[in-house]
Order: structure tokens, then sequence, then C-alpha cells
């Protein structure tokens, strides 16, 4: 046992069955680490599987000893309770790059669940390939990306993926879920809904066009090419956009505790959205089916919530984007809860309209 209270076994030796193994877990291990918010409890344990067959072992290991798992990337997209986890925390690890196959329009490559997802992007660009560029400088991991269904820009992860390779902690198998039966939608998938927590994604396949984008695209990225006189379309210039529009708008998770846009865009009847029209000329919106998706950013600065320093709960907003929700000097998840509370009130009083929550809240 250290000074810190950690028990750390560099070679645990696991009884499973009749068969003992060696894994290197650590026991009474802080979330703040691993979360980007930088809040929450400790986990009783944590691993990080580098396989297939280490996932496996750590899996059978949680239940032979009667623990609840959690499967993680880096923690970008999380936000731990204040509680803890009386369970296993396990970070995926599991990293692979492959050209699977290649034609004269298109490349499809499989990439590991533990992959940096921008590093991913990075690779195919480079390669001169069009699909995920518009999905640039997201933090987080591969195999997080189909589970949040993760998109910007006009382009989702959905768009691309043919399918993904998971461990089903049902059967004890490893099993390939094609595209159609992930239950994609906006910012949601099978995988955070009916069967959350039934999965472990290892890898995921992407097919990937030659040809490259082509407009019209987001109002951002069409005033960016006017500004800078770009007119040629590449997933190049594209991904520099990107990429140059983010760092305007959001914060690096690595220098402010953050977790990115906090609410997602409300999805509201063509009707409603009618009605807010005439209170409110200035609103934004797009189609999105038979309904309109508004604008959850324009909703939270009409509000007043832009550049917003809450001393009560020691959060924030971020000056150039109010759907960030800074981490200044809150002590704990409960504090970041209390002023999304007070951000969505003032919200659904106004507008009535229900802001929802993008970081998943664990356990």
């Amino acid at each position: 046992i250290s000074d810190l209270g950690l028990s750390i076994c560099q070679h645990y030796n696991i009884r499973i069955g009749s068969i003992m193994i060696v894994m290197n877990i650590v026991e009474n291990v802080s979330l703040r680490k691993h979360s980007a918010m930088r809040l929450g409890g400790e986990t009783r344990f944590f691993a990080e599987a580098a396989s297939e067959d280490e996932l496996k072992k750590l899996v059978d290991w949680a239940k032979e000893q009667v623990v609840p798992i959690v499967v993680i990337g880096e923690g970008s997209n999380i936000i731990w309770r204040d509680e803890g986890f009386s369970g296993l925390v396990i970070s995926n690890r599991i990293t692979d790059r492959q050209v699977l196959d290649e034609d004269d329009n298109h490349m499809t490559i499989r990439v590991g669940a533990g992959e940096v997802w921008d590093s991913v992007v990075e690779w195919t660009v480079k390669k001169d390939l069009s699909g995920i560029e518009f999905l640039s400088a997201i933090p987080g991991l591969a195999g997080a990306a189909p589970i949040q269904n993760i998109g910007a820009y006009g382009a989702e992860i959905s768009q691309s993926l043919v399918e993904l390779s998971a461990l089903d902690t049902h059967s004890d198998d490893f099993i390939t879920i094609k595209n159609k039966a992930c239950g994609f939608g906006y910012r949601t998938s099978r995988f955070k809904t009916s069967d959350k927590g039934r999965f472990i994604i290892t890898s995921i396949t992407l097919r990937l066009n030659k040809a490259g984008p082509a407009p019209p695209f987001y109002e951002s990225l069409e005033a960016y090419f006017k500004k800078h006189k770009i007119k040629s379309y590449t997933p190049r210039t594209i991904r520099e956009a990107v990429i140059a529009i983010r760092a305007i708008k959001l914060p690096s998770p690595a220098k402010v505790a953050n977790n990115g846009s906090f609410f997602t865009n409300p999805i509201i009847p063509k009707n409603e959205f009618a009605k807010l029209q005439q209170k409110y000329p200035d609103i934004k919106g797009w189609p999105h089916g038979d309904n309109v998706k508004v604008s959850a950013g324009w909703l939270l600065e009409e509000a007043g919530f832009k550049g917003v320093h809450d001393e009560e709960t020691g959060m924030a907003t971020w000056p150039a984007q109010a759907l960030v929700l800074v981490n200044e000097h809150a002590n704990t998840t409960t504090d970041l809860l209390a002023f999304k509370q007070k951000i969505q009130t003032k919200i659904y009083q106004m507008f009535g309209i229900v802001l929802g929550q993008e970081p998943e809240l664990l356990p």
C-alpha cells in the first residue's frame, strides 16, 4: 500500500475457474483523472486492456468477483458521480489500423477502439480520403465514436461506418454488428440506450470516399472559406478549416476542464419552432426530417449564459461558445449538476424547451 492509499497490483494473480492468469489492476483510483471535467469519486478497481484477450480476461474476472464494469476511453465525454464506482473501470487501449479493401472510388479501413480519434482522421486525410474530415479535432478514442454517433458540420460517424466488432458481455462472444443494427440517431445509438453497457466495442470499420467533399457546407465553414478565399475543397482543406474554427470556439480539454458541447441541439416540431420565431425572429434552426433542430448555443446566448462565471458552483460557460461548460473551481459533480440545472430551468422558462445533456453521467 502506497502513502496515497493505493494498492497497485502490477502482477495481480487472478483465478478464473481453474485457470490462474496475471493482470495489472489498480485499486482505489480517482476518477477525476479519467474525465475531462475532472470531477468525481473513486473506482474500486481500474485496469487497461490493450488486446481483445486482455479485455475478455478482465470481464471474466469481474463476473467471477461479481463486480460491475464500465469501459471508457479518454473520458472526454464522461462525468463521474461523486459517489464513485464500486466495480471495475476498464480503459480500452486496443490499437489497430488496417486497409481492408480498396477500389476506384472507396477505401475500407478498420481501426482499433483504443486509437485516438483525431489521429485516425489525420491518417485518412493524408490518404486523401473523404468522409470523416468534418469530424476533425473531436476529443476521445475511436471506440466511443459510434456510441455517441459523433457528428459535426453536417457529418456523422454513422454515414461512414460499415460495421463494428464488440464483445457481447451477455454471451461472452466477440461479434460483428452491421451499421443498420446499431440503432443510430442524433448523437445516440443502441449502445447508449437500449443496450447500454452490454457491448464493448473493440474496432470499427469505415468506408471512405476517394472523391472529395462538395458544397454546400455548414454556415461557419462557408464563412471560413469565403474569408480565406478558399475555392478548392479537399479533405485537407476541410480538416484545416474545422480545426481552425474549433480552436476559436472550443477550449482544449487538456488545458481547460470541460466536456466540449454540454447540451445537444433540441429537436422540436415545426409548428413549435414557428411560434418561437414569432417571439424570437433571430432564432437559429435547421430542418430535421419533419421537425426542426434548434441551435442550443443560440438558446443559451439569448438567455444570457455566454461567458457566465457562477461563483456559487465554481462553474462557467466558455466566452466563445456558451454550450461549453467549464470547471473553473468546482469541487464536486454536484456543483456541476446544480449549474446545469440553472441553465435548463431558465431555457425551459423562456422557450419551453428541455435541453438534453450530451456527456454521459456514470455510473
